[in-house]
C-alpha cells in the first residue's frame, strides 16, 4: 500500500510509527510538509520519502492522509486535486477537527472516497482511539484501508452517520483534557493535604492507569466497580456523596455536550462558502 501523508506533525508522526514497516514499508510511505524539521526525523527514522510541497507521488497513493490543521484544509484541497485521479480511486482519509466530509468532497471538486476520523493524543503512545465514518458509496477495500491504517495506533469505532462525529470528538477527542484535569485536581488536593508534589503526582497517575485497565479488562459495568470500591458511610461514600451534592457528574455531562455543540458549530464555520 502506498500511502501519502499531508502533514508531518505529531498525530502523522504516531500513524507512522505504526504503519512504517509493518503495513507497508517505510519507502511506500510519502510525507509532504513545509518544515524541513519534521520530514528529516521521519526520513531518518522510518526511511519515508518527502517534499516540501504536493507533488507527484501523490498521484501513485493508495490511500491520501489529511493530518494539517482545519483553518489549512480548504487550501490543501485546493492543491491536492490536481493529483487526484478518479479512476484510481485513491482513499482520502482526513483527521482534521471540524472539517465535514460533504465540504471536503466539496473542495476536492465533488470526489467522494472519503473517510473522516477523530483521533485522539493517546495515538502519541499506541493507545488512541478513533470515531471514524466513511462518505456514502465508499467501497469495503477502502474501509478496510481507513480501519488498519487507524488501528496503527489504537482501536476503532465505526459510526453510521457523520453528526455523531461531534458526540465522539467531545468523548474521546477532547477526552484527555477531561482526564488530565481531574488529576491535577487529585495532584492539588494530595499537596493541600500534605503530602509532597512527587507523592501526589505518583499516587495520581497510578490510581487512574489502574482503574481504567482495571476497567477495561472487567465485564462488568464501571457503574457496579465504582459500587465495589463505595461502602456506605466510608471514605469513599463521603467523597462521591460531596462530588454528587456538588453536582460534578451533570456538570461533566453538560460540559461533555457543550464540547458536541461547539463541534457542530466549527463544522459550520470551517465548511461556510
Amino acid at each position: 500500500m502506498n500511502i501519502a501523508f499531508i502533514g508531518g506533525g505529531n498525530m502523522a508522526a504516531a500513524l507512522i510509527a505504526g504503519l512504517a514497516n509493518k503495513l507497508t514499508a517505510g519507502a511506500n510511505i510519502h510525507v509532504i510538509d513545509p518544515n524541513a524539521e519534521p520530514l528529516a526525523r521521519l526520513h531518518q527514522l522510518y526511511g519515508v520519502t518527502t517534499a516540501p510541497t504536493s507533488d507527484a507521488a501523490l498521484s501513485a497513493a493508495d490511500v491520501i492522509v489529511l493530518a494539517v490543521k482545519p483553518q489549512n484544509m480548504r487550501e490543501v484541497a485546493a492543491q491536492l486535486l490536481p493529483f487526484i485521479d478518479p479512476a484510481r480511486q485513491p482513499l482520502v482519509v482526513s483527521i482534521a477537527a471540524g472539517i465535514r466530509s460533504v465540504d471536503l468532497s466539496r473542495w476536492l471538486g465533488g470526489y467522494g472516497a472519503i473517510v473522516r476520523c477523530m483521533p485522539n493524543t493517546p495515538a502519541l503512545i499506541g493507545m488512541g482511539i478513533t470515531g471514524m465514518v466513511a462518505m456514502p458509496g465508499v467501497g469495503p477495500q477502502h474501509i478496510k484501508a481507513a480501519d488498519d491504517i487507524l488501528r496503527a495506533v489504537g482501536p476503532t469505532v465505526w459510526l453510521d452517520e457523520e453528526s455523531k462525529i461531534d458526540a465522539v470528538t467531545a468523548v474521546s477527542g477532547s477526552g484527555p483534557a477531561y482526564v488530565f484535569y481531574f488529576i491535577e485536581a487529585m495532584q492539588q488536593a494530595a499537596v493541600e493535604m500534605g503530602l509532597s508534589a512527587e507523592q501526589g503526582t505518583q499516587l495520581a497517575l497510578a490510581t487512574f492507569a489502574g482503574a481504567a485497565q482495571l476497567a477495561n479488562r472487567s465485564s462488568e459495568p464501571v457503574s457496579l466497580l465504582r459500587e465495589r470500591v463505595t461502602s456506605k458511610g466510608g471514605t469513599t461514600y463521603a467523597a462521591l456523596t460531596s462530588m454528587e451534592s456538588s453536582g460534578v457528574k451533570a456538570s461533566i455531562v453538560t460540559a461533555l455536550k457543550a464540547a458536541a455543540a461547539r463541534g457542530k458549530e466549527l463544522g459550520d464555520e470551517l465548511g461556510a462558502a
